[in-house]
């Protein structure tokens, strides 16, 4: 086994994370799934960690590439979200980040589709699925361009190829690898790959949709009800124009999901940060929500909302008390505030249906019930009625 030689000399000649074999690592553990990585490797790499000190890029990956070793695998470490290191400062650099997941994603299909890849062989689509997926990819990547100023390359003979290289053509040494680090799938099934890029774009969105609604706080907080209410608008559209990512993933094919899914028990989307951020920023949960597993099952953001995490709702209303909120403020912001919870309701929604499809009526990963959990809170309340920003 050519990583455990690696991995030997690395730690006998010092133990640089500059020359740790990362590549090596990540092609063994794409070669068998995360799951069925042989233990003596594991070990090794344990070692390796005790190595590599408690802080840095490779502690990060070893952290994640032994999450199932240490116990501890979870929706976070099964995208490595902190590889991809989100939530990222600014609009720009989460574009980027989104782009490269979605041109990633066409890529993968592209070098399976014409035998460049022999990267997770099981279960191939069929031609007419791979164009299908070009198709909505491209849609998915359109604003996002556009957002960035980058031309879409809808005209080229091969677009899903024209589109990866003007991003690689674009990317950085650590933005190379970083992606490359953050593809470990659970087994070899070939739709694993699109699931994780699909669901690491998700939560590239809801990390911009937190940042719009933090900034929505802050205006509010600061009496400025119209750059609130644009805030709102901005992240209304980015999660509008994510939309087509959904479509995606709804090529999965079936019985693919439910083979990888079997060795995900562990991960699940109730874990996930970034949404529990947005929708606590959005208003503070009841306490019933604040006692359930999902928010139970991401304990930080649970904590900053009982540490008393400002919202929208909150900061609307202290607003209005303070009669910062005149009638002609007011409209506009609560009609954003109503487009934005309408498109938040209809990705619960979407949510909802394409899980049905996938799961029917099984259990979810994490321990979780599945559709029925998404079926029960697909319908709470984005914002109540009083601040005016909940549609009827």
């Amino acid at each position: 086994m050519v990583p455990l030689r690696e991995l030997t000399n690395w730690l006998s000649s010092g133990a640089d994370p500059e020359t740790f074999p990362y590549l090596e690592v990540v092609a063994e553990f794409q070669r068998t799934g995360k799951h069925f990585v042989d233990k003596e490797l594991l070990a090794l790499l344990d070692q390796c960690r005790a190595a590599a000190g408690p802080a840095g890029p490779l502690r990060a990956f070893l952290d994640i590439a032994l999450d199932k070793w240490d116990g501890c695998y979870d929706y976070r470490t099964y995208l490595a979200l902190p590889l991809l290191r989100m939530p990222r400062a600014d609009r720009d650099t989460n574009d980027r980040l989104l782009l490269q997941l979605i041109a990633d994603a066409l890529a993968f299909e592209l070098a399976a589709e014409t035998g460049d890849t022999d990267l997770l062989p099981e279960q191939r689509p069929e031609p007419a699925l791979v164009t299908k997926r070009y198709r909505l990819g491209l849609r998915a990547a359109s604003p996002v361009l556009a957002r960035l100023g980058l031309p879409a390359p809808l005209g080229a003979p091969r677009p899903a190829a024209a589109l990866h290289a003007l991003v690689v053509a674009d990317q950085s040494t650590d933005e190379e690898r970083d992606l490359r680090l953050s593809m470990l799938p659970v087994y070899v099934v070939h739709d694993e790959y699109m699931f994780i890029r699909v669901l690491q774009a998700y939560e590239c969105t809801f990390a911009s949709l937190a940042a719009e609604l933090r900034s929505a706080v802050a205006a509010l907080d600061d009496g400025l009800a119209r750059p609130a209410a644009d805030h709102l608008a901005y992240a209304r559209d980015l999660l509008d124009q994510a939309g087509p990512l959904f479509s995606l993933i709804a090529t999965m094919q079936p019985d693919s999901f439910r083979t990888f899914r079997l060795y995900t028990e562990g991960a699940s989307a109730i874990q996930s940060r970034s949404y529990k951020l947005v929708e606590a920023l959005c208003r503070t949960p009841d306490e019933s929500r604040l006692e359930s597993p999902a928010f139970r099952s991401v304990p930080d953001i649970r904590d900053r909302v009982l540490a008393g995490q400002p919202s929208i709702e909150q900061a609307y209303r202290a607003a209005d008390r303070a009669g910062r909120l005149p009638a002609a403020d007011r409209q506009p912001l609560d009609e954003r505030m109503a487009d934005f919870a309408a498109a938040l309701l209809q990705w619960r929604q979407t949510h909802y249906r394409i899980a049905t499809r996938m799961l029917g009526n099984r259990t979810g990963t994490g321990y979780t019930e599945g559709t029925p959990y998404l079926a029960a809170v697909r319908s709470i309340p984005v914002f109540t009625q009083e601040t005016g920003g909940e549609p009827e």
